[in-house]
Parts: C-alpha cells; sequence; structure tokens
C-alpha cells in the first residue's frame, strides 16, 4: 500500500480543478474555503498571494508554484497593496467568477486546484505542514518529473485540444503530489516528527503494517517482530524519530479510517469497530470521542446534513 495515497484517502481527499484565471489590472480574488489545501500554478504574468499566516505578500511569477495547508484562507490579485485592487468574493464555489483581461492588456494568469479534507484530519501529517510551500522557477531546474509537468500543463493549456480538461486535472494532481513529496523531504529534515520517522526503514516498516492491517490485534511485541526489532528497541527508534509512540499512532490510523466509514456508508458502528481493530461498539466510540472529539454517532449525523452543503466537494 502507498503510505501517502492511504493517508489521502482515508482523509476524505476530494479535489476541484478551478481551471486557469486571467486576472486583470488591480484585481483580486477571495479564497474562503477552509477546508481546503490549494495549489496555484503561475502561467503567466506575476500575482500576489495576501494571507494573514504571511508577514507579508508573497509574489509569484511565472513559473512559480505555491501549496498552502488545509485552512489557509487567502486572497490573490494582481498588486501587493490590496487597497488599490477591487476584490471579488467568493459567495459561491463552483467556478469561480472570470476575471478575463482584454486581448489588448497583459495577462496575469494561474491554474488552481482545491484539495479539501471536509473532516479535520487527525493523521500528523497535516499538522506538520506548513501554511505554505512555495518553488520558485528561478530558483530551479525543477526536478525532471516537476519540469515535465509544467510544460506539458503549459502546453494543454494552450492548446485546448479533445480531451485537454482530462489531461489538465491529472497534470495538476501530479503537481499537487510531486510538491507533498518536496514538503515531506523538507520537514523530515526536522527531528521527533512523522515525516522524519518515515524516513527511518524500520519504523517505516512498522507504520506501514499498521496502515496495511489495522485491524490487526498488533501489540509492542507483535509491531517489534514484524520490523525485526526488540520491544525496547522499536519503542525507543517510533519516539525519537517521529516524536509518538507506536500504540498511540496505532489509534491515530484507526480513528482516520473510522471516521472514512461513517462518512462514506451506513454500516453499523459494531461493524465499524471491527474492521478498525475494536471488540465492542463502547470500546472503539470512547476511543474516538476522545481522538476526534465527538461522538461516533454524532460526527455521522453532522457529515449527513454537511453532505448538502455548497462548499462541499462530493
Amino acid at each position: 500500500m502507498d503510505l501517502l495515497t492511504d493517508i489521502f484517502r482515508q482523509a476524505g481527499l476530494r479535489r476541484r480543478l478551478l481551471d486557469q484565471r486571467h486576472l486583470r489590472h488591480a484585481t483580486a480574488l477571495q479564497f474562503p474555503c477552509e477546508r481546503s489545501m490549494g495549489v496555484h500554478v503561475v502561467t503567466a504574468g506575476q500575482v500576489y498571494l495576501h494571507s494573514t499566516s504571511l508577514p507579508e505578500p508573497l509574489c509569484l511569477q511565472a513559473g512559480d508554484m505555491a501549496v498552502m495547508a488545509r485552512g489557509c484562507v487567502h486572497t490573490i490579485s494582481t498588486h501587493e497593496d490590496m487597497g488599490t485592487v477591487r476584490t471579488v468574493a467568493l459567495d459561491h464555489p463552483w467556478p469561480l467568477p472570470e476575471t478575463g483581461a482584454p486581448d489588448d492588456s497583459p495577462q496575469n494568469s494561474l491554474i488552481s486546484g482545491a484539495y479539501q479534507f471536509w473532516h479535520t484530519p487527525v493523521h500528523p501529517f497535516f499538522a506538520e505542514m506548513p501554511d505554505w510551500l512555495v518553488l520558485r522557477a528561478q530558483d530551479g531546474p525543477y526536478p525532471r518529473a516537476m519540469a515535465h509537468s509544467m510544460e506539458l500543463l503549459q502546453q494543454e493549456l494552450a492548446l485546448r485540444e479533445l480531451g485537454s480538461e482530462t489531461l489538465v486535472y491529472g497534470l495538476l494532481d501530479v503537481i499537487f503530489v510531486l510538491l507533498m513529496r518536496e514538503m515531506l523531504q523538507r520537514q523530515g529534515e526536522r527531528t521527533s516528527c512523522w515525516s522524519h520517522g518515515i524516513q527511518a526503514p524500520l519504523v517505516m516498516k512498522a507504520v506501514q503494517a499498521m496502515h496495511n492491517d489495522c485491524a490487526r490485534a498488533w501489540t509492542l511485541d507483535r509491531l517489534a517482530h514484524h520490523a525485526g526489532l526488540s520491544r525496547t528497541s522499536l519503542a525507543e527508534r517510533f519516539r525519537e524519530s517521529m516524536g509518538n509512540t507506536p500504540l498511540n499512532y496505532l489509534r491515530t490510523v484507526r480513528m482516520q479510517k473510522a471516521m472514512a466509514a461513517l462518512s462514506e456508508s451506513e454500516r453499523s458502528l459494531e461493524q465499524i469497530a471491527r474492521e478498525v481493530g475494536y471488540t465492542d461498539a463502547f470500546s472503539f466510540s470512547k476511543a474516538f470521542k476522545r481522538t476526534v472529539g465527538t461522538a461516533p454517532r454524532d460526527f455521522r449525523r453532522q457529515d449527513t446534513q454537511d453532505k448538502t452543503l455548497a462548499w462541499r466537494i462530493g
């Protein structure tokens, strides 16, 4: 099982391409959805990112890419000073309003994607994400896969031939995943965090085992045996590299999977409890409320109501 793909799937990833936007002079777009990560790729000209999480506006030029963590509400404008621009507030989700520039004026263009995780993920990957990750064309060259994807993206946006929409969606997904890899590599340089821990092969072996079969009756002894370590050695390596204990991490994996099951199915609490490694609904519900902050039945009830909201990507 691919670990990153599993984390995204269990966290309920949904994505929506927001298409290419051409911003005329003195125009800004607000991106208000607090439950999404976002990707912006500047395809022409330059734009400015404004956010309370940034000390000052961030200038992005053609070829630059930015990915923001979940909840980073922000505005993109054509000018550093927001007091001089007309802001288009997105009071409806899709599609974005057209802000195209006249043919005879310079264009500031970008293509954007929203990667939504409706429920706040409990996996540490999301808590470790920096608010912003920026890759600049001038700092290149990009890794080969990124450079090739950018070239194809620009080509498809320009030609708009048959099948271009499918290709653009796929290429933006490729760029998003490559940015996630870059973020993991940078975050992994820190100590005592998930991104660092998975770089330790034997710790990673235990982590992978929990993701592959979280319902198994794992104990510290069984995980250690699977990783080829002693009980004490696994516990120490896990704590030093990941800043967590193996069994605490197992509970996190189980609860993230349970959130997906509650949202995507009508299976009973007893069934879901067994699927994620608990012998009964009572012990499962207790662990779920302690980790997620709400009881499973309340979580499911709220999720059902939220599915009618316009901002939720289906």
